[in-house]
């Protein structure tokens, strides 16, 4: 097993040789994904990372790129962040689990050639799925400093078909055991996330998922008056109501499908059908303009964000819609995109019908139809101030500056022991 180490400096020049020495210490964070510009799990950590060191640093952020065959961005820009990259040669299952097993080793291992002694880090934050005793213990021991643990969700065993039966599922339930046991301090999601973990003795910060609002165009749809163009972006699997949504087109009378368009951003025709709850047979009964776009970068979702009047969302109630936070939304708002969704969640809290968005009765198929129908209803006029608004509600709300000082002040290792 070898390990090859790409480091990217804030000043977006590769470093080979040791680090300038820091003036006081900072985060480490430590992830395992396609960071940073693979997914929402990663789009979080990286808005974490950004919020999580004071004024005058920033955060280190090691790396270990999954061995699914991708490969790093070729993007050396990672602002407020110092970034190492590891990447395992190899990607057989022997290999595959000694890296896993060896993770916190090759971190301090990447750090110590990078210049990075224990001294200069503050704290170790871990999502949650990389809450294991190896890199609890190894992390904790070695640069004696206090492990906080990102809490971005909480899965029910009814989102798998096999239930208890599913490794990922099992290694779900046993980090979020460990670190109920192990740390002091986390951050969640979500109030009901953080309700979860503080009676069990830890201490919360929750923090919503964030954005950059800066990373956001203007919003460039175009005229209600040519039709209702609306979104969905992303991997519905068994968390979002893909054929709830279906089902309420299917219910418009002929002419307001006519004016409907439906873009689904993430997922391809037949995937829908094979792993999310959509109905082919539903489909098929639209006559409403369907669009399947299958996985898109970043940067495309961004722009049908721009160029959208809705993003669409249906959740169930309670369980792991209540413990975790839809990412979409913030995403959506900072677009100046508004919502058209049911309350799950905190989004009473950020989402107020007919402000930043519509809010259905329910996630019903008859709920979703009444709610396009009152967009429908809606001029240019109407829609431009919900635009604004969504935009002013991701800035002061979503926005990773708006978060710093708590975030950081949350993280210093001088609030408790740990």
């Amino acid at each position: 097993m070898n390990d090859q180490t790409t480091v990217l400096g804030a000043d977006h020049e590769r470093h080979d040789g040791p680090a300038r020495g820091v003036d006081r210490p900072r985060p480490l964070l430590v992830g395992h994904y396609r960071f940073p510009y693979g997914d929402a799990t990663s789009n979080r950590l990286l808005q974490l990372a950004r919020c999580a060191a004071p004024h005058g640093t920033q955060t280190l952020v090691v790396n270990d790129w999954p061995c699914d065959g991708s490969a790093p961005s070729q993007r050396d820009e990672v602002a407020g962040i110092e970034l190492i990259t590891l990447r395992t040669r190899g990607g057989n299952p022997v290999t595959r689990m000694a890296a896993r097993l060896a993770r916190p080793i090759r971190v301090l291992r990447a750090m110590r050639r990078r210049g990075v002694v224990r001294g200069d880090v503050s704290v170790v934050l871990l999502p949650m799925a990389m809450m294991t005793l190896g890199n609890w213990a190894v992390l904790r021991l070695a640069l004696r400093c206090p492990v906080v643990v990102d809490a971005s969700e909480r899965h029910d065993r009814h989102q798998f078909r096999r239930g208890w039966l599913t490794p990922y599922f099992v290694r779900h339930r046993w980090s979020t055991f460990l670190a109920t046991r192990l740390v002091h301090r986390a951050i969640a999601v979500s109030t009901t996330l953080g309700a979860y973990l503080e009676r069990r003795g830890v201490d919360v910060l929750v923090v919503p998922p964030q954005v950059d609002c800066d990373e956001f165009a203007e919003p460039r749809s175009s005229s209600l008056t040519g039709g209702l163009r609306l979104l969905y972006a992303g991997t519905p699997g068994r968390k979002d109501m893909l054929d709830v949504i279906l089902r309420g087109i299917s219910r418009l009378g002929p002419q307001d499908q006519a004016r409907v368009r439906l873009t689904i951003a993430g997922v391809t025709r037949e995937a829908a059908a094979a792993s999310s709850d959509l109905d082919i047979s539903v489909l098929e009964s639209v006559s409403a303009e369907v669009t399947f776009l299958g996985r898109v970068p970043r940067d495309r979702v961004l722009a049908l964000l721009s160029e959208s009047h809705f993003s669409l969302l249906v959740r169930p109630t309670g369980g792991y819609a209540a413990h975790g936070f839809p990412s979409k939304v913030p995403e959506s708002l900072s677009a100046g995109c508004p919502v058209l969704l049911n309350y799950t969640s905190d989004l009473a809290s950020y989402v107020q019908d007919g402000v930043e968005g519509l809010v259905l009765d329910g996630n019903g198929p008859d709920d979703v139809r009444r709610g396009i129908e009152r967009a429908l209803r809606l001029r240019d006029e109407d829609w431009a101030p919900m635009s604004r608004a969504a935009r002013e509600r991701a800035r002061d709300s979503f926005d990773h500056r708006a978060w710093r000082a708590r975030v950081t002040a949350f993280l210093d290792p001088t609030r408790a022991a740990s």
